[in-house]
């Protein structure tokens, strides 16, 4: 299964918060799934980081580079073709970031891996 990490999972796998389900888990140890983080989830992290809402303890490109390369995360990057389906998105989710990634999970085929309930009203496959 190809999954898409949601910022906050990315994080939380990435600092071992206990916050994760079970069945995040699960999939995310899972040697037969691929995971990938959105570009959209890089920008969404270093706006956190510039409004002063997350702290890291490197840049944010040296952070995200050693955790992906440390839990073997591929880069998604954002496509016309994504962009696309976000203007076809019902407005469920008042997130921009989000309803990006939804996007990119749909035309990929991807499964979002996520704990944001209000992603559960797009027909986009989620491990919560």
């Amino acid at each position: 299964m190809k999954l898409l990490l949601d910022t906050h999972v990315f994080l939380w796998w990435s600092n071992g918060d206990s916050r994760l389900s079970p069945g995040v888990l699960d999939a995310l140890r899972d040697p037969i799934n691929t995971r990938h983080l959105s570009s959209v989830s890089g920008a969404e992290i270093a706006v956190k980081v510039r409004l002063g809402k997350l702290k890291l303890s490197d840049s944010v490109i040296n952070v995200l580079r050693e955790q992906m390369s440390r839990s073997v995360i591929s880069e998604l990057p954002l496509l016309l073709r994504h962009a696309a389906i976000l203007a076809t998105l019902p407005l469920h989710h008042r997130d921009a970031f989000d309803r990006l990634l939804i996007a990119q999970a749909i035309d990929e085929g991807m499964t979002l891996v996520t704990q944001d309930a209000m992603i559960q009203q797009y027909a986009v496959a989620i491990i919560s």
